[in-house]
């Protein structure tokens, strides 16, 4: 039953999968193109500097990735009004079971890819004196930040739409009001307490927040 499940769900998405996995990969080598081979070791703080812009997109491509699978896992089934669901031999939890562990298992896809990536990436680059290379931490990172926004998003999307839209909708509020107290320096204490409580540890939310970078000192 685990492969049936599996194999639909591949075919419905694999051509996101395919685009996430060559951005995955592609995007550890866009950061290597920032190192220069000639750097002193002054020069890592500036570079590490450079790196923090392109950091940004490492949790985003981990959310889009979760997002994709999770909304794929319950389309066909919001579609057919789970008329098939139901009429399945096994109870709805072990149904539900199969199709989060399907999604799980298509995610690994894009982050082998990143690490791949990312291995190539460490390779190549001469790195200055101080800098050192993580292409299996960054990997494991992105792996798990896709999971946590898989499970996310697959728990809303089993609900009706009007409730994964206020779900949705509050979580970018939320992301939005992060933004922005970071750009503006806003201090709004019960804004300020409510952020912290997500994203720094013990959140839900707090491995997409801080430093994203294959090279670290």
């Amino acid at each position: 039953m685990f492969k049936a499940v599996l194999y639909t769900q591949w075919k419905w998405t694999r051509l996101p999968l395919l685009i996430l996995a060559l951005a995955a990969f592609a995007l550890p080598l866009v950061s290597a193109r920032q190192m220069t081979p000639d750097a002193e070791y002054w020069d890592a703080q500036g570079l590490l500097q450079s790196l923090e812009a392109l950091g940004a997109f490492y949790p985003l491509l981990a959310a889009t990735a979760g997002l994709i699978l999770a909304a794929a896992a319950w389309a066909a089934d919001h579609r057919g009004r789970h008329v098939y669901a139901l009429s399945l031999p096994l109870p709805r939890w072990h149904y539900v079971l199969l199709r989060l562990g399907a999604a799980a298992l298509l995610l690994v896809v894009p982050a082998i890819a990143m690490w791949l990536g990312a291995l190539i990436a460490a390779t190549v680059t001469t790195l200055p004196p101080g800098l050192h290379a993580y292409p299996t931490t960054l990997a494991l990172r992105f792996a798990l930040a896709g999971f946590i926004a898989l499970t996310l998003f697959f728990a809303v999307s089993a609900g009706t739409s009007r409730t994964a839209g206020y779900v949705l909708g509050a979580i970018g509020v939320l992301v939005v009001a992060q933004i922005a107290v970071g750009l503006f320096d806003l201090k709004l204490q019960i804004l300020e307490t409510i952020l912290y409580q997500i994203y720094i540890w013990p959140g839900p939310l707090e491995i997409f927040v801080g430093r994203w970078s294959l090279f670290d000192v």
